[in-house]
């Protein structure tokens, strides 16, 4: 799969060409449904940053990297996409494999039949009508029914809630919606808080199909 590339104060060699096509068919592997993919490659002095997007129905998969050198500073961003692309397929297949809480089915509990012969001896009365004196103090058996018996699904126990406190997952500075959206990346968290360009405070949370919520503070 071949991706559209933007090159900002730089020229696209062949050569950061092919290293970008070979890293969006390892990505396009990974991910279902990819429609498409762009490389913005930019210069500033001696900062090269490269950005990779690549994006599918159900979302995006963003990388970003800087350094001294273009094509490692390619390489980087390839490989961080990459890294996204492997999580959102565990996450995918985690959710697939997810079975749903059915209630268990009734069980009909065998009961042990008594012997024959016993049973018959015990019910059976002598002639002149006396009842048959039960053998050591005990009361003569009575006939056995089968007993359904209902069966219900076990409580999950509740767990405790664990806290930690992070701060990789809050900015220190004012930021715009598409640079919170790539420190979160870079950073590799789920939940991202920032004030935007206004002052407002924001919060970024990243769903199970792979999008990315923005919640504004009132």
């Amino acid at each position: 799969m071949q991706a559209e590339y933007t090159g900002r104060q730089v020229t696209v060699t062949p050569s950061l060409r092919r290293l970008g096509d070979e890293g969006i068919e390892r990505i396009a592997k990974l991910l279902p449904k990819v429609v498409g993919a762009h490389i913005v490659l930019t210069s500033e002095k001696y900062r090269k940053t490269a950005d990779v997007a690549v994006k599918m129905r159900a979302g995006k998969i963003v990388g970003f990297a800087e350094s001294n050198n273009m094509e490692q500073a390619l390489r980087e961003a390839l490989d961080r996409a990459e890294t996204q692309a492997v999580r959102f397929r565990k996450r995918q297949n985690t959710i697939k494999r997810q079975p749903k809480e059915e209630k268990l089915p009734n069980e009909v509990l065998p009961v042990r039949a008594r012997r024959a012969s016993r049973t018959r001896a015990e019910n059976a009365e002598p002639e002149n009508g006396a009842p048959v004196a039960a053998a050591n103090g005990k009361r003569p058996s009575k006939t056995v029914v089968p007993v359904t018996v209902h069966t219900f699904p076990a409580t999950r126990p509740i767990s405790e809630p664990h806290i930690v406190r992070s701060l990789d997952s809050v900015a220190l500075r004012p930021m715009t919606i598409e640079e919170a959206v790539k420190e979160a990346e870079f950073r590799d968290r789920d939940v991202f808080v920032f004030r935007n360009t206004d002052g407002v405070l924001c919060v970024l949370h990243r769903m199970r199909d792979g999008k990315m919520e923005l919640i504004e503070a009132p």
